[in-house]
């Protein structure tokens, strides 16, 4: 009986240690995420002017040409997507800085929690949080990794 018992203990105390490592795991995982975004993020320094386009469409000049309707339309096109691709970046842009806000505060409120709990125990509440922030690294992950417009 005395060794079923110290058995359970021992499996309990063993889950414990799994759960804890893993929230320490999770949280550094957070926060080394929110370290890249935030670097990511002051890439592009605000003194530096943006890069002249070359893929802007030159048109020859040519004495008593009459426009073109096709080359007009084209370049209706191509303007058309650039302003799609530079909104939908934006708005990229937008709800990474938004994750990377809450993922900050929710590390933070997770790093409260785990300061508060004791050695051999974590509440359920604190592997919620940790399962949160990593859902909503990997989304933002993903999110760092997508190209909208393509070429």
């Amino acid at each position: 009986m005395q060794l079923s018992q110290t058995q359970g203990h021992s499996r309990e105390r063993d889950r414990d240690r799994h759960i804890l490592r893993r929230s320490r795991l999770l949280t550094g995982a957070g926060l080394l995420s929110l370290a890249a975004i935030t670097l990511l993020s002051g890439a592009a320094q605000p003194g530096q002017q943006p890069s002249q386009n070359t893929d802007k469409p030159y048109l020859l000049p040519e004495a008593n040409r009459l426009p073109d309707v096709n080359d007009q339309m084209k370049m209706r096109n191509r303007d058309a997507k650039q302003q799609s691709f530079d909104a939908a970046n934006a708005e990229r842009k937008k709800q990474l800085s938004d994750d990377s806000t809450k993922l900050l505060t929710l590390a933070m409120a997770l790093k409260a929690e785990v300061d508060k709990t004791n050695k051999d125990m974590l509440s359920l509440n604190v592997i919620r949080k940790a399962d949160e922030i990593e859902r909503l690294a990997h989304n933002v992950k993903e999110k760092m990794k997508l190209t909208v417009g393509g070429s």
